[in-house]
């Protein structure tokens, strides 16, 4: 079972872009970690089932395959003030969103469904179908 945090177990190109996300972040004053990055599909099972045959909160409505995770074109991030993940701290997510966005990535924070503030991806377009059918980011 894979759930990595791990830079380098993005594609390269979306690996680049987390790195130039973190960077400029830090060149704003703001201390980022990346929580999750890679994830197989055994762990998204298990991710999707908290909160539904496992206890705990529902965090994710991505079933196995479902996730770009699962793909290797997105990550999850938190920003850190102080040594402590700020979670609620919606002013900071905007910002780093708008971070994430001028790196080229998409940022689930301005999703119209199920916002997630600490997720970005890169996917080029394609769809989810096409990364299970084998097709990736070039």
């Amino acid at each position: 079972m894979i759930n990595s945090r791990k830079i380098d177990d993005l594609h390269p190109i979306v690996a680049s872009k987390c790195r130039d996300f973190i960077n400029k972040c830090d060149l704003e004053g703001i201390d980022v970690i990346i929580i999750s990055t890679y994830r197989d599909l055994e762990s998204q099972a298990q991710i999707y089932a908290q909160g539904r045959t496992k206890p705990g909160k529902i965090v994710t409505k991505a079933k196995p395959g479902e996730s770009y995770h699962n793909y290797k074109v997105a990550f999850d991030f938190v920003p850190i003030i102080y040594g402590k993940a700020q979670w609620n701290n919606t002013e900071l997510f905007e910002k780093c969103g708008k971070i994430a966005e001028s790196c080229g990535l998409e940022w689930a924070g301005r999703w119209k469904k199920f916002k997630e503030m600490a997720h970005c991806q890169y996917t080029q377009g394609i769809s989810l179908k096409a990364f299970s059918k084998g097709m990736n980011i070039a």
